[in-house]
């Protein structure tokens, strides 16, 4: 394997040109519950045993075919090692759904034996957004931890309920001090859809989570900031035909988008979808297996992010074994649902610094 300097310029090549001779295949493999799709990327000239990694998408519609997963993978894949990213097509489908990924780690790791000498220990999974509490619940669990020897985690959440409420009034806190970004309404929208109807009180709210679903879908489709203008006539539209009741549950979620959600209302709404959540699918919250995690872990987060504040990423970091977590990085060169202009000569030489640093560290993982 080359030295990690030479990693990380390959890494970088790639990712700013394009450019890498890979060859791309596709695989399936059984979940248990079906068959399910694996792209697998890895360098064209390699020859032996390769490292390995999983990448798992986050709830999105594009899947693994999302443009920005796409060009990391190809990058990663250019420093040498083989990439797997498998479809999950419930997360395609917008629904919460962390039940599935411990067989879909499984399923892969199968599937990447059976294809590829992979040494012992060099085996790498990473997460993205949703998908990244859940790839680090992994390397706590007894069914799978043994075979990775890393994980990343990128953008991911740790509090449920800090995290819901973001989504509806933008407002995150560490050490005592609450900052406000704007949020991004597609968390709200997803989670709208997947357990509102499980909140008392909102049982006959269907017309409103599918509603809410078909924006989430719409914005995933497009490739558009779920806070643009031209989803208004859309809101329009869906809402129209609902009864009056139906309105006002569905403007706390998609008010136009010259305006946000009245505060009050929607703190209780967030808690209670927080706990509606916790109940239908446990698995939604990992806090409490983080402290267990032994396998070495990174955690990178944008300084920016209008999904899920750069505040979630670092009390991960603060949940996980301390011995696990080898690094936690903030930044404004990773973004999530946008991507922040790069800062100024000084500033930039800086944060260029701090993420070059850290894409070595994780890189060296496998």
């Amino acid at each position: 394997m080359d030295s990690p300097p030479f990693r990380v310029c390959r890494y970088l090549y790639t990712w700013l040109s394009g450019r890498a001779d890979l060859s791309v295949t596709e695989f399936e493999v059984d979940r248990g519950d079906g068959r399910m799709p694996v792209t697998l990327y890895a360098p064209r000239k390699a020859q032996g045993p390769v490292p390995a990694w999983i990448v798992l998408h986050g709830i999105t519609r594009p899947g693994r075919s999302h443009p920005t997963l796409v060009r990391f993978v190809r990058s990663l894949a250019a420093t040498g090692c083989a990439v797997a990213v498998p479809e999950i097509p419930e997360w395609r489908e917008l629904r919460l759904a962390p039940e599935v990924t411990s067989p879909t780690v499984r399923a892969t790791i199968a599937g990447l034996a059976r294809r590829l000498d992979i040494p012992a220990g060099h085996l790498g999974l990473v997460g993205f957004s949703f998908g990244a509490p859940q790839a680090l619940a992994l390397a706590a669990d007894p069914n799978v931890k043994d075979e990775i020897g890393g994980v990343i985690g990128f953008g991911g959440y740790c509090d449920l309920e800090r995290t819901v409420r973001f989504g509806f009034t933008g407002e995150h806190e560490q050490a005592g001090h609450v900052r406000r970004l704007r949020p991004d309404p597609y968390g709200r929208w997803v989670i709208g859809a997947n357990y509102l109807t499980h909140v008392p009180g909102y049982e006959d709210a269907d017309e409103v989570a599918t509603a809410l679903w078909r924006l989430a879908a719409l914005a995933g489709d497009r490739g558009i900031i779920s806070w643009d203008e031209r989803f208004d006539p859309v809101k329009e539209e869906l809402r129209r035909p609902m009864s009056p009741a139906g309105r006002e549950v569905f403007d706390l979620f998609a008010p136009p988008s010259a305006q946000d959600p009245p505060n009050g209302e929607t703190r209780e709404i967030a808690a209670a979808l927080s706990e509606a959540g916790r109940r239908v699918d446990p698995g939604i919250d990992r806090t409490p297996v983080f402290g267990d995690v032994d396998r070495p872990v990174h955690i990178m987060h944008g300084r920016h992010d209008h999904l899920i504040p750069y505040t979630e990423g670092v009390r991960l970091g603060r949940a996980l074994n301390p011995d696990a977590l080898e690094r936690s990085t903030v930044t404004p060169l990773f973004g999530h649902s946008t991507q922040d202009p790069f800062p100024g000569p000084v500033e930039g030489a800086k944060e260029s610094a701090v993420f070059l640093k850290a894409l070595a560290g994780m890189l060296a993982l496998v």
